[in-house]
Parts: C-alpha cells; sequence; structure tokens
C-alpha cells in the first residue's frame, strides 16, 4: 500500500491539477503584486469589516507565505506580511477573501457553520485513518480496514463541504471590493485571477481526496489484505 504505484496512477488527475494551480496561483499573484490599489490588503479587509458593523473582528499581521486565514474562534483575521501591508491587488483580494470568511461566520452562513463543527472529527479522521486502516491490513481485520477506511470518508467530507465557503468567501470579496470602490475594473481583472487561481487548490485538494477515498475503497474494501 505505502508504496503502491495503482495508488498514484489513481490520484495522478489530482496531483496534476494541483501542480497546475499552484503555478497558476504563483503566476497569478506575481501578476497582481504589480497591479497598485487604493488600499493595503489590512485596511481594505478592515473598511470591509466595518462596513458590516463588524467592529469587533480583528485584524493581526502574521509571518509565512499565503499563510491567510480567518479564526472563527478569536474573531481575527490573520495576513500575511506582504498582504497586510501591500497596497496591491493581490492583497486586496487575498484580505477581501478572508473577510468573507469573517462575515459568512457573523451571517451564520450554513456550510460555514457545518464546516466550522466538522473540524475536530475531519482532524481525527485524517490523523488516524491512516494508521488504523494500516493496522487492520497487517492483522488482516477487515472491520479495523473498514473503519479506517470510513474515518478517511470524514476527510472526504469535509473536503466536500469546504469548497462552497471558499467559493462564497470569494464571490463575496469580488463584489465589495467593487461595490466600496476599493479596486476599479481594471484591478478586478487581476483580483479575478488570483482568486480563481486559488479556488482550483480546493478543487484539487478535494479531487486528490475523493480519489483516494475511491482507491481505499476498491483496494481494501472487499477484504484485500495485500
Amino acid at each position: 500500500m505505502w508504496f503502491d504505484v495503482q495508488y498514484f496512477l489513481w490520484v495522478a488527475p489530482a496531483l496534476l491539477l494541483a501542480v497546475w494551480a499552484q503555478l497558476r496561483v504563483k503566476s497569478a499573484y506575481a501578476q497582481a503584486g504589480r497591479v497598485p490599489a487604493r488600499l493595503s490588503g489590512a485596511a481594505a479587509a478592515r473598511h470591509i469589516l466595518d462596513a458590516a458593523g463588524l467592529h469587533d473582528v480583528g485584524i493581526e499581521q502574521i509571518g509565512g507565505h499565503l499563510s491567510d486565514h480567518y479564526d472563527p474562534r478569536q474573531k481575527v483575521l490573520r495576513l500575511s506580511s506582504e498582504v497586510y501591508r501591500d497596497t496591491s491587488a493581490a492583497a486586496v483580494g487575498i484580505a477581501a477573501h478572508e473577510a468573507g470568511h469573517a462575515l459568512q461566520d457573523a451571517h451564520r452562513y450554513a456550510p460555514l457553520v457545518v464546516r466550522n463543527a466538522a473540524v475536530p472529527v475531519a482532524s481525527l479522521g485524517g490523523n488516524a485513518s491512516m494508521w488504523i486502516l494500516m493496522a487492520g491490513i497487517l492483522m488482516q481485520m477487515q472491520p479495523l480496514v473498514l473503519l479506517g477506511i470510513a474515518a478517511f470518508g470524514c476527510v472526504v467530507a469535509f473536503q466536500l463541504i469546504n469548497l462552497p465557503v471558499e467559493f462564497d468567501a470569494s464571490h463575496r470579496a469580488k463584489r465589495l471590493l467593487a461595490e466600496y470602490g476599493i479596486v476599479g475594473d481594471q484591478e478586478m481583472v487581476y483580483v479575478n485571477k488570483v482568486l480563481n487561481a486559488a479556488a482550483w487548490t480546493y478543487v484539487a485538494g478535494t479531487l486528490q481526496a475523493l480519489l483516494t477515498l475511491l482507491y481505499y475503497v476498491t483496494r481494501y474494501g472487499g477484504g484485500s489484505d495485500e
């Protein structure tokens, strides 16, 4: 299983899509990073949050490249230094996307509520599934194998739930950036490139998880102990 050529054949489409998506993100971010915007990423996010009445949602600067995220527990946007400080189409697009998650949280957007509730189960399933599956195969215990597959199924379910959350956050970002005049039509072209490229990384991750699950079911779900 661990060096199974069949596995790589199963997930090859997702791996190729992931490589393509990452190259597209890198290219789009580089292009959009050279297009000036009226505000910095942090200022754009603050404007969107304040306009929605979310004055209590904080914005923090963190390290890392494209490490931006919204923390629903702490009610804070954490933006990487380049996104936080830069006045570019790339920075405001990414910051607005994260602000979109804060708006989802405030409005109790149903897929986000489900995703947040599923995080502990998906995390446990992701960490435990491989060990359970390996143990079941080594001990030739089919119920344990099926339990491992089911645990990984929680990861796939989480990925599927996450897709509409990310797509909606990008949709909100594009609409609000235009509505508040943070970017004009010319800059929006590059915001679209960045957010659309990022969306493909989520699609690739979901496809890989789904194909991995199908591989497990096909290879081990029928009782094979190879």
